[in-house]
């Protein structure tokens, strides 16, 4: 499925995005103390490249040891090419991981033949371990373990201290052996710098190395965890992807990469870690030890409180003899997170529709902190068909549990439309008979607007064409230009006023 080359390492990805004229060094000193965030925001809002600051400064001043990239996927077109895809192959390859997902069987040689590319990139999840790696090129331990090498941001006003933002942190359950790596998860967590040798690992109890925690703790142990910084992008992407608790993400990266992961054992705790990444902080949380983790600015647009999460204690970093640090903020849309996430809203349709075929297209708003707000076009045929799919998201999609509000539009409509999505709020949609409202559902504790934090209300919007059975009304008919005089009058336009044409 990739048409572009494989990046077996965040490097190759660079490299590739130098020669596409989409990365820019930076030799001006900027100062990792909310400079850095403010450059990287700017940037990111005019779809700009990706920033390589060879001079990261400080809060002190002093110039820190490693040059930090930011804005790595801050065009929809990066995050593509991370996954080895053009924009206009997006499509195709949420079709192909649907296939994957749920492989139908061949029928017959020619068939199996057919599917070639399947069976590689499932061949491609294997992973293969190494005795020597870059990331440990480099091996500090015991009291040589200082955080303060890393070039970690401070990025709001109002954030109480350095937080690493785009860590991949590897976990196993307490069941699993070190070589058992189906069982890892892997999980974008930030990470609170305590001290020299200390983080606050914030992950959420419904996710996995939350669970994988847990599983350890229950035993009275303290959970084994790898923090990987500057992963290659199939690695980083498949991370943040929503895949389901039975798929390893690391596997899963193989496949996207087209590649076998290389991994190699760590140094100080039984877990394996990706052999080609620039840093990897190796250690272990307590089960019990918890610190106030916060304030921090979040993907709401507001800072999140204070509250409890475990500590870990670092027992060695490993990296490359010159290593580069990956690094990107949080914060109202647009930003990293949102970019992605609208990607990988292309990459799930074709799963969505497996699961309610009567899907034509569905679109997260990044400006609704991508996935609190749903608009979803469906072919109707019958009627409750809207409320029908509504709750079909709601129940059957595990990623669709925080989405406070889905708006059902017809197969006419443009659900990426806002203008589209007024009209037929306004013409198609009666506030009482078309608004559903469910009470005490899940909802993302940051959600500040629900009446207790972790449970909200949600809303279903039936802005379709009402049919027999749901009004008593004759409806009206859309008002349409025909195709022959539409294209009358594009060919007059762009003779008379060429300046006009799109």
């Amino acid at each position: 499925m990739r048409s572009l080359p494989s990046y077996p390492d965040l490097r190759s990805f660079l490299d590739w995005c130098l020669q596409a004229g989409q990365l820019k060094a930076l030799t001006d000193p900027v100062s990792l103390r909310h400079q850095m965030t403010a450059v990287h925001r700017a940037v990111l809002e005019a779809n700009g490249p990706v920033l390589r600051f060879d001079h990261p400064a400080n809060a002190d001043g002093s110039a820190a040891k490693m040059p930090v990239v930011v804005n790595l996927f801050g065009t929809a077109e990066r995050v593509a090419a991370g996954l080895g895809v053009t924009c206009d192959e997006l499509d195709d390859l949420g079709t192909f991981l649907a296939a994957l997902k749920s492989p139908a069987p061949p029928d017959g040689f020619r068939d199996a033949l057919s599917r070639w590319p399947m069976l590689k990139a499932a061949m491609a999840t294997r992973p293969k371990v190494v005795k020597s790696a870059p990331v440990q090129q480099v091996a500090l331990d015991g009291a040589q373990v200082d955080l303060g090498v890393i070039p970690v941001q401070t990025h709001w006003p109002g954030d109480v201290g350095s937080l690493i933002t785009w860590p991949v942190v590897l976990t196993r359950p307490y069941t699993s052996v070190t070589q058992d790596i189906a069982a890892y998860n892997a999980g974008v967590y930030r990470a609170q710098v305590l001290d020299r040798d200390r983080l606050i690992m914030r992950w959420l109890p419904h996710r996995g190395g939350a669970a994988h925690h847990k599983s350890w703790a229950r035993q009275g142990e303290k959970t084994p965890v790898a923090i990987v910084l500057g992963a290659d992008p199939a690695t980083l992407l498949s991370a943040a992807l929503p895949l389901p608790e039975t798929v390893s993400e690391l596997t899963f990266a193989g496949a996207l990469n087209g590649l076998r992961p290389q991994l190699v054992q760590a140094r100080t705790i039984p877990l394996m870690v990706p052999a080609n990444a620039e840093i990897i902080l190796e250690g272990w949380v307590s089960p019990s030890e918890t610190a106030p983790e916060g304030p921090f600015g979040d993907h709401t647009g507001y800072y999140n409180p204070a509250e409890p999460f475990p500590v870990m204690n670092v027992t060695a970093i490993t990296h490359r003899k010159d290593p580069i640090y990956l690094s990107t903020y949080t914060g109202r849309p647009p930003d990293e997170p949102a970019i992605i996430g609208g990607v990988f809203n292309r990459l799930a349709l074709p799963t969505i529709q497996s699961q309610i075929p009567e899907i034509r297209d569905l679109w997260l708003p990044p400006a609704a902190c991508s996935y609190r707000i749903a608009v979803v076009s469906i072919h109707k045929r019958y009627p409750g068909q809207a409320r029908r799919v509504m709750m079909a998201l709601w129940g059957m999609l595990p990623q669709f549990s925080y989405t406070k509000m889905i708006v059902v539009v017809d197969a006419d409509i443009d659900p990426r439309n806002w203008d589209d999505i007024a009209w037929v709020m306004a013409t198609r949609m009666d506030p009482v008979r078309d608004v559903m409202l469910v009470e005490n559902t899940p909802m993302d504790y940051l959600d500040f607007a629900s009446p207790q934090p972790g449970l909200a209300g949600k809303m279903g919007i039936d802005a379709t064409t009402k049919i027999d059975g749901e009004t008593s009304r004759d409806w009206g008919d859309v008002m349409k230009i025909s195709d022959n005089d539409a294209t009358f009058a594009a060919d007059l336009i762009s003779r008379l006023m060429p300046e006009l044409k799109s």
